[in-house]
């Protein structure tokens, strides 16, 4: 009998008992390739001793200091290796437990921004339907995902919504990927006029989607048009790479490979690895110094946040994935699950595209290739898929309503960065296994 209140009650988990290298091992000794990360997570896979004799030294020295009172060596070494990285706006970090925390800080950081300024008035921020960018109330409310928002839908504040950068539903044919680029950012122009560009405070979006969509990079020259329209608007660029960022994508912040730098930007699960809890908001300059010369105090706070053994551990993870050239090499062997997932999946009639960067990568499931029509929501294909995994051994992170909201099926994959050719293969057969087995009978 357990007594936690588990995702799914009825569900009986196995118990994870131990972790080798990507691979994580339940109580009755069963392995299971982590394809996922968890949640695209562990990017370093389940036992890498540097990191967890880092941890373990921290904890010796000092395992916690109230930020109210002190700050510490490892939160201000991660602070400086992050900032020296960064894209050239982004100047200071506000460390958190997590990605929920780290766009709540972001949302507060813009709103107080503004207020500082003299310009109260902003309070609403646009988003994009079909995202993700946490659980609590008010990042649920930018979030687009309208199966995790139903429920709280009376609690949520009031925020505007476009369509995502989605080409393989969303471009015309005879569009290229630049002319459809341009028309979904100018849809950002729409809604900023719409809501009146005095009362906008920023536009939030996921550098490359993740959960919602499995892995939908923008198209070449989106974000620039973003910024520019921000820009001529006067709105904070907000870009979550709570998913995509830190190495996920074969750079350190994904937004590099678009050749944007936002205003705010946060990043959390890469950032520790799944060794600690850690999240960070990144911010510009403009953003620091108009609260330092106005109140002096962000209006904000959690108790963990700074934690020195958190901070310790997200340091020793960034330091690895510097030291052991695991940028170069998520990029390599992204190239080669992506080509593996393109010979397996290219003819499958019931796989529509194969996308992503770097070991960021997704799989979307169709009924039908050449209307691109998914399958019918009842049948739960997503859930059926992650048991079939499951139960060959490997982890993988489907989800449902990738189409709009509430049909279509797509698999996200997020491996560790230190994934080897062999488990190349693994993937991808046990992933045809679990999807051929999954599928409806008369498909």
């Amino acid at each position: 009998m357990s007594y936690i209140l588990h995702r799914h009650i009825a569900h009986r988990y196995p118990v994870a008992v131990a972790g080798d290298g990507p691979y994580l091992i339940d109580s009755q000794g069963r392995r299971y390739l982590d394809a996922s990360g968890g949640a695209a997570v562990s990017c370093l896979g389940h036992s890498h001793r540097g990191v967890i004799g880092a941890i373990k030294a921290q904890l010796d020295r000092l395992p916690y200091a109230h930020t109210g009172f002190f700050t510490n060596e490892p939160a201000e070494a991660l602070a400086e290796h992050l900032v020296s990285r960064a894209p050239a706006r982004l100047k200071k970090v506000y460390f958190v437990s997590g990605g929920s925390e780290a766009n709540e800080t972001a949302m507060k950081l813009a709103r107080q921004y503004w207020v500082e300024k003299g310009e109260p008035q902003r309070t609403r921020f646009i988003s994009r339907r079909q995202s993700y960018h946490g659980n609590t109330l008010a990042t649920l409310a930018v979030g687009g995902n309208p199966e995790r928002r139903k429920l709280h839908e009376p609690l949520l504040m009031r925020t505007s919504q476009i369509a995502p950068c989605y080409a393989y539903r969303e471009k015309r044919p005879e569009e290229s990927e630049e002319d459809y680029g341009r028309r979904a950012a100018d849809a950002l122009e729409a809604a900023i006029l719409e809501a009146g560009p005095e009362t906008v405070i920023g536009f939030m979006a996921e550098t490359v989607v993740g959960a919602t969509l499995g892995a939908v990079p923008p198209v070449p020259g989106y974000f620039k048009r973003i910024r520019e329209i921000c820009d001529r608007y006067g709105i904070l660029l907000i870009l979550d790479e709570v998913m995509s960022g830190m190495g996920r994508t074969g750079r350190l912040f994904a937004c590099e490979e678009d050749g944007v730098s936002p205003d705010l930007l946060t990043c959390a699960k890469g950032l520790g690895a799944g060794y600690q809890p850690i999240g960070a908001c990144l911010m510009s300059d403009e953003i620091l110094d108009a609260i330092a010369a106005g109140s002096g105090n962000f209006v904000h706070g959690f108790t963990y946040i700074g934690h020195a053994t958190a901070c310790a551990g997200g340091l020793a993870v960034q330091q690895a994935i510097e030291r052991e050239g695991l940028l170069e090499r998520v990029r390599r062997q992204g190239g080669k699950l992506r080509a593996a997932l393109e010979e397996r999946f290219g003819n499958h009639r019931h796989v529509g595209d194969v996308r992503g960067r770097g070991l960021f990568l997704g799989v979307e499931l169709v009924a039908e290739r050449a209307s691109k029509a998914p399958f019918d929501p009842a049948h739960k294909l997503h859930a059926k898929v992650k048991q079939a995994a499951m139960d060959a051994g490997l982890m993988c992170y489907p989800m449902g309503g990738t189409a709009d909201g509430r049909s279509g099926d797509h698999v996200l994959l997020a491996p560790p960065f230190i994934l080897e050719d062999d488990q190349v293969k693994e993937i991808v057969d046990k992933l045809g296994e679990a999807i051929d087995a999954a599928l409806p009978e008369a498909a």
